[in-house]
């Protein structure tokens, strides 16, 4: 199978493969069934790119965001806050909710994103409390079930506060689980393009022998 790639938007096909394909096309009843070859309209190629860039607009930044340990660090700040003292898991984390939301928490939004109830929040308060303890940074460890691990990222060097450098392990904010998504987009554009590219060019109109 030959490829030609001196005018791939035009044809990956060389002069026979398509003579061929043309004649397959041409010899083929379908069943009485004409099909022609026309390109796709531009309006259609317009409509799914704007589908795409809209769909990555709408839902930014909510793709892949993870949920860091430092989201819920003013969560276990209230849990021995004698409010709560006799209050049902309900409705102590209601109120545990509502004071840090009123507090103009900088991590509101992942916190209304990433909602936990007061089971998952003892699940994780100790490992939270001896990061904070070792003066860590709570927003490079993934809440993940009932632990807390250290983040897949590796970002800038930064001090390591012991004389050397360590890779930050920030999620950065291009990567939103974007990256897998535009890798699936391309691939299925390219898949596209090199599927009907191998098909004779639309300049060419089959007969169907006088259908």
């Amino acid at each position: 199978m030959a490829w030609k790639f001196d005018n791939p938007l035009h044809t990956l096909c060389t002069d026979d493969q398509n003579e061929a394909a043309k004649k397959v096309w041409e010899g083929e009843s379908l069943g009485g069934i004409t099909e022609d070859n026309n390109r796709l309209p531009p309006p259609v190629v317009g409509l799914l790119l704007l589908t795409i860039v809209t769909a990555f607009l709408i839902t930014f930044p909510l793709w892949g965001q993870r949920p860091n340990a430092a989201i819920y660090e003013e969560y276990v700040a209230l849990m021995d806050s004698p409010a709560i003292q006799g209050k049902s898991d309900k409705e102590a984390m209601d109120y545990i909710v509502s004071q840090v939301k009123a507090s103009g928490s900088e991590f509101a939004p992942l916190q209304e994103r990433h909602p936990l109830e007061m089971d998952d929040l003892r699940l994780i308060r100790n490992d939270i409390v001896e990061l904070q303890r070792q003066d860590a940074d709570l927003r490079e460890y993934t809440v993940l079930g009932n632990r807390l691990v250290l983040a897949n990222f590796e970002g800038n060097w930064i001090d390591d506060g012991k004389g050397g450098e360590r890779r930050q392990r920030l999620q950065p904010w291009w990567d939103k689980g974007y990256t897998i998504d535009i890798f699936f987009i391309v691939f299925f554009c390219v898949g596209v393009i090199v599927a009907v590219k191998r098909l004779p060019d639309y300049g060419w109109k089959p007969t169907h022998h006088g259908h």
